[in-house]
């Protein structure tokens, strides 16, 4: 009588099966927590200008402005941006990072769970094109006078505070076991 046994999945592959080490979960948790930490740094630097610029005397079109800002960004930047796409990839990518951890990959673990590092050559170009983007309109917007400067980064403010929320829920979702099911873009080992 023969027993079959099954057969693993090998290293390279980041399956949900493999065990996560020590060193995995520590670079999946500074790969979250950093990502989270650097969007709460630029909400703790735009919101009193933002709300600096929300107390003062507004005109008719610049709380309308202001007002469908917000919803866009909250929209656009909160649920589009950070709710169904940004923040899942997160969470896989340091999902896998607990199942493969390297330690260059650990060190640098918030730039591998936003796919700057050891990411597919897509995954890579997307994520280094959208941060060049981003740098260039805070470049921009910085040069707006007030209240537009103060009113921009108020939507800023709502659309980054959404996508910290949002990583969040994703994280907690997955520690029980609800892991999105998107790919986490590495490359094949």
């Amino acid at each position: 009588m023969s027993t079959s046994s099954p057969v693993p999945a090998p290293p390279s592959t980041g399956s949900r099966s493999q065990p996560a080490s020590w060193l995995g979960w520590l670079g999946a948790a500074w790969g979250v927590f950093g990502v989270c930490l650097l969007l709460a740094s630029a909400v703790w630097r735009l919101s009193p200008i933002a709300w600096e610029a929300l107390s003062g005397p507004l005109s008719a079109g610049q709380v309308i402005f202001g007002a469908v800002w917000v919803l866009f960004m909250a929209y656009s930047e909160g649920y589009k941006g950070f709710q169904r796409a940004f923040s899942p990839r997160v969470v896989v990518r340091a999902d896998w990072l607990a199942r493969n951890p390297r330690p260059w990959l650990v060190a640098l673990a918030p730039a591998f769970c936003m796919g700057l590092v050891h990411a597919t050559r897509k995954r890579r170009t997307v994520s280094w094109v959208l941060l060049v983007v981003i740098v260039g309109l805070v470049v921009a917007v910085k040069q707006l006078p007030s209240p537009w400067r103060g009113l921009i980064d108020a939507g800023v403010v709502v659309g980054l505070s959404w996508g910290i929320a949002a990583t969040l829920a994703v994280l907690f979702r997955a520690w029980r076991g609800a892991l999105p099911d998107i790919p986490p873009d590495v490359p094949p080992s």
